[in-house]
């Protein structure tokens, strides 16, 4: 299969400020390299063309099929009359920009260096023809990862409920006072550009809050600082008993207690609190975070406009029921009786979804590879 550079199959169209175009009503969206950000009354690329973040997210292909404009961190990747739209795109979602990445700091992308990446360009036929099988064969992934999915929110309501009957339980019996009350100390980890201080072997590794999940640890995709930015920021090291709680992102207050494993590590921008032993247990805080009760005052106390973001104050604050250390014991012991079967059908949903990931990557790689 013969090999063509992008500078001679395809066009790269650089985003522009929208400012000048930007209307609430306007006929075509606009477009970022995380998606749409608002619409416009004029458009820069045609409809087939492939979003490539130029900036920031800039792993996340887009393929967007009508006209639109795109903002300076997205490139408009337009296929010449060699290239069927959806080929190039799903060149684009196998192809590791990351490589392509300069940057010490914000990943970011340079066109002189887009336009020299080799692609196989088969006839036009032969295209039509891999993009349908590739399509076929996600279509058939995509049924089994709606079937894991709604799966996965099942467990998540079956776990609220038995946390929501646990707590009530002791809810009538129990004093209620702040976390913050509780606890030796409620932190933050590094949020002081924690990038300075990355470094890919020899360092310390560190949590960060893709890392926390519902009542245990995601052990991948670990940040690592360096010896010297880690005696820089003792103060968010973490110890075992110690309860993370993520303060962004898609897992925005879930909670998960440190065990010894991870006894040392540091911690970027997720809350640690560190719970007085004498008064309430770890897994007992953890779970209360997780809870119902736990959650919904999270996310009522969120801030952020692009993001929910939990204020470590604001948590510290939040109520909990207390009962003495024995029913916490008892409580926790009921809880888990419940939830151990789930926690595991969970973790392997969780792995069951990683490998459709890696599946849907073998099938491109296959398509490209002349395997298809």
């Amino acid at each position: 299969m013969m090999l063509k550079k992008w500078s001679d199959v395809l066009t790269i169209v650089s985003g522009k400020n929208q400012k000048a175009v930007v209307s609430p009503n306007g006929p075509y969206p606009i477009y970022g390299s995380g998606g749409i950000m608002g619409r416009a009354d004029d458009f820069l690329c045609e409809a087939g063309t492939t979003i490539v973040g130029r900036k920031g997210t800039i792993n996340c292909p887009i393929f967007v099929n009508e006209p639109f404009w795109n903002v300076d961190t997205a490139f408009g990747i337009s296929p010449g009359d060699e290239l069927h739209p959806k080929y190039l795109y799903y060149f684009c979602c196998s192809f590791n920009f990351k490589e392509l990445d300069k940057s010490t700091t914000i990943p970011s992308l340079a066109k002189r260096d887009l336009l020299q990446i080799q692609m196989p360009v088969p006839h036009l036929n032969e295209q039509e023809r891999i993009v349908s099988k590739i399509e076929e064969l996600f279509s058939r992934l995509d049924a089994s990862v709606a079937e894991l999915q709604t799966a996965k929110e099942k467990l998540k309501v079956y776990r609220q409920a038995v946390l929501k009957e646990a707590f009530d339980s002791v809810q009538a019996n129990s004093k209620r006072v702040t976390i913050k009350s509780v606890c030796e100390t409620i932190k933050v980890g590094i949020v002081i550009k924690p990038t300075q201080y990355y470094v890919e072997q020899g360092g310390v590794f560190a949590f960060r809050n893709a890392n926390v999940r519902r009542n245990y640890i995601e052990d991948k995709d670990w940040a690592m600082i360096s010896q010297e930015g880690h005696q820089k920021n003792l103060k968010s090291q973490v110890h075992i008993g110690d309860v993370l709680i993520a303060r962004s992102g898609v897992n925005l207050g879930m909670a998960a207690t440190v065990p010894q494993k991870y006894d040392g590590y540091n911690a970027i921008d997720v809350v640690i609190a560190v719970p007085k032993k004498e008064f309430i247990l770890s897994q007992y805080l953890a779970q209360y975070t997780n809870s119902p009760y736990g959650l919904e005052i999270v996310r009522k106390n969120q801030h952020g406009a692009a993001q929910g973001h939990l204020n470590v104050k604001e948590y510290g604050n939040l109520p909990i029921f207390l009962p003495n250390i024995p029913e916490q014991y008892s409580l926790l012991k009921k809880i888990e009786s419940r939830l151990s079967v789930c926690d595991n059908i969970e973790q392997t949903i969780d792995t069951s979804l990683q490998q459709a990931e890696a599946l849907r990557q073998s099938i491109l790689k296959q398509a490209f590879e002349g395997e298809m």
